[in-house]
C-alpha cells in the first residue's frame, strides 16, 4: 500500500502547494515513485505546478524526477479510483486540498497516514485550529481541528491506522519576535491537547513566486545552471531537508 500524505488546511494563501510540490519531487528525487492529486478542482494550483514543470522539462530537454500525476474519478466517489490507480505504481501519493471546506477534501482527510497542516505564523490562521480568549488562551479546537478529529474516528471504526497530523509554521518572518513567542506557545498547548507536532515549515522567499512559473523547486537549481546558490536558497533548501526529516515517512533518509 502506498503512503498517503495529505496538505490541508481551509485557508487559502497557507503554502500548500509550494509544500506539496516541494515534498513530492523531493521525494522523487530521492528515488521514491510518487503520485500526486490536486483536489482543488477550481484553483488547480498544484496541478498547473506538475504541468509548468512537464512543459518546462519538455521545452528545455531535462531530466529531472517528477511525479506522476493521477486524474480523479467521476461520480459521487471520484477519489477511491485515482487512488486505486496510483497505488498500483507508486510509493507515496500526495493529495492537495483546497483552500476550504469540501467534500473531497473531507474524503481525502479520512485516508491519510500522514497530513501537513501549513499555516502562516499569526493568530489569524491559528484561529482555523483553535478558538482563543483576547489573552490569548486556548478555548478549545475550531472547525478545521473538529473536522481532522472526525476523520481520525471514522480510521478507527474501519480499523485503519492514526494520522500523524503536522502543523507547518509557514512564512516565519524575522520581525515581531513577540508575537511569534505567543503563537509558539499556543500552539505547543493546543498540539498536546489534540495530538499534533509542529514542524518547520518555509521562510517567506521570493525565490518561491519564482519557481512556480517553470515546476521547478529549491533542489532542480543546480540541474538548470544556477551553480552559485545564494545564502536565501541555501537555507531554503535547509528548511526542506529538515522538514523531510521531521516528516518521519517510512523507508525515506533524507539524501540531498
Amino acid at each position: 500500500m502506498a503512503h498517503i500524505i495529505v496538505v490541508g488546511n481551509e485557508k487559502g494563501g497557507s503554502g500548500k502547494s509550494t509544500t506539496s510540490m516541494h515534498v513530492a519531487t523531493a521525494l522523487a528525487r530521492m528515488g521514491h515513485r510518487v503520485g500526486g492529486l490536486d483536489l482543488d478542482v477550481r484553483q488547480r494550483s498544484f496541478g498547473r505546478y506538475l504541468e509548468n514543470r512537464a512543459a518546462f522539462i519538455a521545452r528545455k530537454g531535462l531530466d529531472l524526477p517528477m511525479p506522476v500525476m493521477g486524474q480523479l474519478g467521476q461520480g459521487a466517489d471520484p477519489l477511491s479510483p485515482a487512488l486505486t490507480a496510483l497505488e498500483a505504481e507508486c510509493d507515496f501519493i500526495l493529495l492537495d486540498c483546497p483552500g476550504s471546506h469540501t467534500q473531497l477534501s473531507q474524503m481525502a482527510h479520512t485516508v491519510a497516514d500522514t497530513l501537513l497542516t501549513p499555516m502562516n505564523d499569526s493568530f489569524v490562521d491559528f484561529d482555523l485550529l483553535a478558538r482563543l480568549t483576547p489573552e490569548g488562551k486556548v478555548l478549545g479546537p475550531s472547525i478545521y481541528a473538529e473536522m481532522v478529529w472526525a476523520a481520525r474516528q471514522m480510521r478507527a471504526q474501519a480499523g485503519a491506522g492514526p494520522i500523524d497530523w503536522l502543523v507547518l509554521r509557514n512564512r516565519l518572518g524575522t520581525q515581531a519576535m513577540h508575537n511569534k513567542r505567543k503563537v509558539g506557545g499556543a500552539l505547543a498547548t493546543l498540539s498536546r491537547r489534540i495530538g499534533f507536532r509542529v514542524a518547520p515549515g518555509f521562510s517567506e522567499r521570493v525565490i518561491f513566486r519564482e519557481l512556480f512559473p517553470r515546476g521547478l523547486t529549491l533542489l532542480d537549481l543546480k540541474d538548470i545552471g544556477t551553480e552559485q546558490l545564494s545564502m536565501s536558497n541555501i537555507a531554503a533548501r535547509q528548511e526542506l531537508r529538515d522538514l523531510i526529516a521531521t516528516l518521519n515517512l517510512p523507508g525515506v533518509e533524507v539524501s540531498f
